[in-house]
């Protein structure tokens, strides 16, 4: 039997939660999705036009709809997870994230060890974690052995070896290390009482420990066993200088997870923290590289399956910035005040940091990742039809209407393109009046891109407010540029955006990377503008100068300045260097007016 068209395979569809599978001609998985309404969710795809062009070709390319009814939405989302991970189909969002990660063990012996370790091996031994960094596992281990002697050899601790006097005791007994029960000094009670509370201190509970040795020290002092409380006394610090760095908001906030989400374009960012008895035992953030402008709801709910899965947490509270769909015997809360809100606000901070890390680093392995990104981010705050990825930005220099020049710089893909920098002197302009410079720079500059028929920017910045702004306009009028280049003018003193024809700027956020290009173009053309207008006026004064000599003119002033450059250099020239530049007459009467 022919396959159906897809239009007409989605009215067949239930109207029940379930999991659905698209497929291309060739029988190849495109993409899996989970819906609380199958026919719904799927006719979505085809009853509208998408804005984004990777689903208008996933769209196209559908030739055959499968799909999986389950009886809830968590099951679905369950199954989603499952389907992603196995098939890993072509236009699902990537979970980027596939190191091993480090556990802490307990191996099941008669004495147990305890170690790190990133092999699970399933022979009854406890296993802890996984945590997201070696460092954190190093420090909780250090924790434990500074508090609990642990022995650390592999011997085979059984009764029989032990009575028969097989083992001696090493090093780390008399270190105090180890209380030796490879020679029967330690019980095997005593021991696992220690192994007992040191769970309970992976786990982030430190009650029972601090409560055991408080106990134990109150009774060595009694006994005037001054310098062993002394000992347990510090345990007793070490336990909680541990546990005031790691209490985050409210003790009483116990086997809960916290995560949140940030993202752009093309990524997203996930924090997880896992929160037992008001301590962060587990702090991870999950970058998802997005293939369909995935809405943050649902990348949330895949993360949210995907991490508890790896991470294997039992916590039975989640609490979310937005209402996700989770399994039924999992309580979600939406923290809106007070410490819940705080633990929420700390996550989001986290993913935050996580995604400038990332940035910092592409900028340095994927420079055309990074530029990408941040023209599609310019793009969306600045309202753009394009992205920009030309930029040019302008800034008029003078001092009391003295020397009056103009500096056009250019970007390309947000960084500086200093070859075709560009600085003006102004023409038409008498006195200090920045609007009519700006006015003549924007159009000589731009009437000579057309003329030679060069590419046009495709976003102008203007050093200045509204006045500026309207000036620069006014030249693209005249050239028929208006409405074909965007132009805004950045406001120094708030740092205001303006656009044309709109009274109300744009405030950008302080860090936002947009409005770090913007500054960094302006700070660009100011400094252009004001090296060349101080660089016309020195040339100025010392033509000025030169011209008070009886016999030098301003064609003679230019041209040794053209030679060397400085008065300075003029001064202390040789009449022999001067002579060669202007001749011996007038080089003796510039040698003796300096000499």
């Amino acid at each position: 039997m022919p396959e159906l068209p897809p239009e007409i395979q989605v009215s067949t569809l239930p109207d029940n939660p379930g999991v659905y599978q698209f497929y291309d001609k060739d029988g190849k998985i495109l993409y899996v999705g989970k819906a609380k309404n199958l026919r719904k969710r799927v006719a979505s795809y085809f009853n509208k036009s998408h804005e984004y062009g990777k689903t208008r070709v996933l769209v196209k390319k559908i030739r055959s709809i499968r799909h999986i009814v389950v009886p809830t939405e968590s099951d679905a989302l369950l199954l989603e997870n499952n389907l992603i991970k196995k098939y890993q189909p072509r236009y699902n969002v990537l979970l980027k994230d596939d190191k091993s990660y480090p556990w802490i063990c307990i191996k099941k012996e008669r004495f147990p060890r305890i170690f790190p370790t990133r092999k699970l091996i399933r022979d009854g031994s406890e296993y802890y974690g996984p945590y997201t960094s070696m460092k954190t596992v190093k420090t909780l281990l250090d924790l434990i052995k500074s508090v609990y002697p642990l022995r650390t050899c592999n011997y085979d601790l059984s009764e029989e070896k032990i009575q028969a006097g097989k083992y001696k005791r090493c090093l780390e007994y008399h270190l105090g290390n180890c209380k030796a029960p490879c020679e029967g000094l330690q019980t095997e009670a005593s021991y696992h009482q220690q192994v007992a509370d040191i769970r309970d201190i992976i786990k982030g509970n430190f009650k029972s420990s601090l409560h055991y040795f408080r106990n134990q020290m109150k009774t060595m002092a009694a006994e005037m066993r001054f310098e062993e409380a002394q000992r347990i006394k510090e345990k007793i610090e070490v336990l909680e200088n541990y546990q005031a760095k790691s209490t985050i908001v409210n003790p009483k906030i116990n086997n809960v997870d916290v995560f949140s989400i940030i993202s752009d374009k093309a990524y997203a960012y996930v924090n997880f923290l896992q929160l037992s008895h008001g301590s962060i035992i587990r702090s991870h953030t999950m970058e998802i590289k997005k293939k369909l402008e995935e809405p943050d709801e649902d990348l949330l709910a895949l993360a949210i399956v995907e991490i508890r899965e790896r991470f294997n947490s039992q916590s039975r509270e989640l609490y979310v910035p937005f209402a996700v769909a989770a399994g039924s015997d999992l309580k979600v809360t939406v923290p809106k005040l007070g410490d819940k809100k705080k633990l929420l606000d700390l996550s989001e901070r986290n993913a935050r940091f996580f995604r400038q890390e990332r940035f910092n680093q592409i900028r340095i392995t994927d420079p055309d990742r990074h530029a990408n990104r941040i023209m599609a981010q310019m793009q969306k705050d600045l309202r753009l039809a394009a992205e920009p990825r030309h930029i040019e930005c302008f800034d008029n220099s003078n001092i009391q209407g003295s020397n009056p020049v103009a500096a056009c710089v250019v970007f390309r893909d947000g960084k500086p393109a200093k070859k075709e920098y560009r600085h003006y002197h102004i023409k038409t302009v008498s006195g200090p009046d920045d609007y009519a410079s700006m006015e003549e720079v924007v159009y000589r500059r731009y009437k000579r891109l057309l003329d030679e028929g060069e590419s046009l920017p495709g976003l102008i910045i203007i050093d200045g407010g509204k006045g500026q702004l309207s000036a620069a306009l006014k030249s693209l009028e005249h050239l028929g540029l208006r409405g074909t280049i965007a132009i805004i003018g950045i406001a120094k003193r708030l740092e205001e955006i303006y656009f044309p024809d709109d009274p109300v700027p744009l405030y950008l956020d302080k860090k936002s990377e947009s409005l770090k290009v913007i500054q960094m173009a302006r700070n660009e053309a100011h400094r252009f503008g004001i090296t060349f207008h101080r660089d016309r006026r020195s040339k100025a004064a010392v033509a000025t100068e030169l011209e008070t000599i009886e016999g030098i003119g301003e064609k003679t002033a230019r041209e040794l300045l053209k030679n060397f450059k400085s008065v300075k250099r003029i001064k202390e020239a040789s009449i022999e260097d001067l002579s060669r530049a202007v001749g011996n007459a007038r080089a003796r009467k510039i040698y003796e007016r300096f000499h």
